[in-house]
């Protein structure tokens, strides 16, 4: 792989490519707490499939820039940093895919850039309208998502995960994956990405930052239903520790020309858990 700090909307991420550069480009979107390096078991057999693989390290993580300050960590931020390493690599429609919080940023750029789209595979994350309402009216939802409440407490929680080598963060990340979908060895590569200046204030800062912008739905007391015009795949582990699978259907229901497939016993890491097979399928759809 080739490794290049890339200029975009002000800030610079480092991003990893392999493949033919005149293949079919194809984005790839970490989530928290990973880097480049969750996507491990995927960038082969897509490079063998044909495809020039981008994976940025997103903003905050790793070997990025980490900007100071919740608001930096927005949405529609995050979205244009994508924007901004399309136009780098000169892509005017892009095969998306994003798991975690990648995926929420994929979601976010079928829904405010669908022009520069062409096509959004999903893992494990539901519509971002679909995800506010469920957190606002199941309780169930709310209370697998306990830790995003925990992470608004500035100073305290970064003390808290970070202690003792990053043992709590190492301990939360292991604990929601099966017993196999995390080796010794990958834990020190993302103990190496969590311990770079400013990267875990960062990283937390995006939940900071989605927290607050969604106050606005209690107040309201509605969530939008905005729909999703590009064909789009969502890939779900049934047994996600965070997230439950009833907001797959949902979320289908908001896609203009979607499907799913199940993997029953795969975790939230489900490209870890299940990466043959969530290989063939993203292959087969990216096609």
């Amino acid at each position: 792989m080739q490794r290049k700090l890339i200029p975009t909307n002000n800030i610079k991420l480092m991003t990893m490519t392999a493949g033919p550069e005149n293949g079919t480009p194809v984005i790839l979107l970490h989530g928290f707490p990973e880097f480049h390096y969750g996507w491990r078991k995927q960038i082969p057999a897509l490079v063998e499939a044909g495809f020039h693989v981008i994976v940025p390290d997103q903003r905050g993580y790793n070997l990025s820039d980490k900007p100071k300050g919740v608001s930096s960590y927005k949405l529609d931020i995050l979205a244009k940093d994508i924007i901004g390493l399309l136009d780098h690599f000169g892509i005017e429609k892009a095969r998306v895919v994003g798991h975690d919080w990648g995926a929420v940023v994929a979601w976010t750029l079928a829904l405010e850039n669908p022009s520069r789209l062409e096509k959004l595979a999903i893992l494990n994350v539901p519509h971002p309208d679909v995800m506010t309402r469920f957190i606002l009216k199941n309780p169930e939802q709310r209370k697998k998502s306990w830790y995003v409440f925990f992470f608004q407490i500035p100073f305290f929680v970064e003390w808290v995960l970070s202690r003792s080598d990053y043992r709590n963060m190492a301990r939360m990340l292991v604990g929601s994956g099966r017993k196999s979908t995390f080796s010794r060895s990958d834990i020190e590569e993302y103990r190496k990405a969590w311990s770079q200046p400013g990267a875990l204030t960062a990283m937390l800062n995006w939940y900071r930052s989605i927290f607050r912008n969604s106050v606005k739905y209690v107040f309201r007391g509605q969530v939008p239903a905005r729909r999703v015009k590009v064909p789009t795949l969502i890939l779900w582990g049934r047994n996600d520790v965070a997230l439950s699978h009833e907001m797959v259907q949902p979320s289908l229901d908001l896609c203009n020309m979607g499907r799913s497939v199940m993997f029953e016993k795969a975790t939230h890491w489900v490209q870890h858990d299940e990466a043959e097979a969530v290989n063939k399928h993203l292959i087969e759809f990216l096609r």
